[in-house]
């Protein structure tokens, strides 16, 4: 009603609603409602697809029988169940593909349900811009929009020769979903290994000072490749990402010399591709590092002229990091440049959470159980 819409910067949001609450984050409840909601889909099908802390895919393909209703009765009734159990409003969107099912998801928010059949898929195609479309990046959105497509229908009516010659894999994939086609199953496995890993922070208010935004960078850099060495990967190329106030975002990435998943090997680089994309008087919403082309770090092979010596006290540095990460908790040891994170730039989004103010026995600021304080009235 007041135009406050999601991401809008808050000093907007302030502006548009001056009598505006805003809420502190708590993600120890969030985790929780996570876990909740997961199970409920759970209690239709096994095929759940954890895809993040508020979404999922799941195939009910087969279950009509079971379930006594027909694809689209189970899908409402999922919808209704979440709803009772969580007392929160979810989006549902049901169709043949992930790509599709995702369109449909996205058709009535908040807390609306679309389904997508078979025979409809070009009536709905034909309103979603290409940018809106699940796994569509901004280069392919730009290059589509050279080829004079702007819409997914568009996409979807392509010649699978003009597709097979002028696309890579991942974008033709896309392609096939919107056609109906299903490429990408609902995968109900824990992930073991990625080919990716990727980290995002945003942050409130906006910012165009260097170092701080330099500081994020080290952060996200450290976090993803904390995650990286825990299953014994490291990436053969990384990327950064700079997200605008206006939500425009660029990128750029760069091969390394040798697969690594150690910050102090990382950060001149990081540094050369983060001065190739800042820019002085624009302010920035977010960071983002992704770690691309994930290899296991026993398969890695060292140039021959690089100082063994010098490898080995990284290696040795950083199993220490990770030895006291699990003791006193991630980031215990850092890099330099990420301190000033810890010193200022915090935007202020209300009051702690009772969480964040309570600490049970035993914990302390760094060591910190994962548990939500829920108050149930009875």
């Amino acid at each position: 009603k007041r135009g406050v819409k999601r991401g809008v910067p808050l000093h907007e949001a302030r502006r548009l609603c001056p009598g505006l609450i805003i809420l502190p984050s708590d993600y120890e409840t969030y985790s929780l409602f996570s876990k909740r909601m997961f199970d409920v889909l759970r209690h239709f099908t096994p095929q759940v697809e954890e895809y993040s802390i508020d979404e999922a895919f799941a195939d009910i393909t087969g279950m009509r029988r079971a379930l006594h209703s027909s694809y689209e009765g189970i899908a409402r009734t999922v919808k209704k169940e979440v709803e009772r159990e969580l007392g929160i409003g979810v989006t549902v969107g049901l169709s043949i593909t992930k790509v599709l099912a995702k369109i449909a998801s996205k058709y009535r928010k908040p807390d609306g349900f679309t389904a997508i059949p078979g025979r409809e898929i070009a009536s709905y195609l034909q309103h979603i811009p290409v940018k809106n479309i699940w796994r569509i990046g901004h280069a392919t959105t730009h290059y589509l929009s050279k080829m004079g497509i702007e819409r997914a229908l568009d996409f979807a009516r392509l010649s699978e020769d003009v597709v097979n010659r002028r696309f890579t894999k991942p974008t033709r994939e896309i392609w096939q979903e919107l056609r109906g086609e299903s490429v990408y199953p609902v995968s109900s496995e824990e992930k073991t290994s990625y080919t990716s890993i990727s980290k995002v922070k945003t942050f409130s208010p906006p910012t165009s000072n260097r170092d701080y935004l330099l500081a994020q960078l080290s952060r996200n850099l450290e976090s993803a490749c904390i995650k990286a060495r825990s299953y014994r990967l490291a990436p053969v190329k990384i990327a950064i990402l700079l997200k605008e106030q206006t939500f425009h975002t660029e990128g750029a990435e760069a091969r390394l010399s040798r697969p690594s998943a150690r910050p102090l090997e990382l950060v001149d680089l990081f540094r050369v591709l983060f001065d190739s994309l800042y820019r002085e008087h624009t302010s920035y919403r977010a960071t983002g590092v992704v770690l691309l082309d994930l290899i296991e770090d026993n398969h890695i092979q060292y140039p021959l002229f690089e100082s063994p010596l010098k490898i080995e006290k990284i290696e040795c540095l950083y199993e220490a990091t990770d030895f006291l990460a699990k003791r006193y908790g991630k980031h215990t040891l850092h890099l330099g440049g990420s301190h000033m994170i810890e010193q200022c730039g915090k935007g202020k989004r209300g009051t702690p959470t009772e969480r964040e103010k309570t600490r049970f026995r035993g914990e302390s600021k760094r060591k910190h159980l994962g548990l939500p304080i829920i108050h149930v009235k009875v």
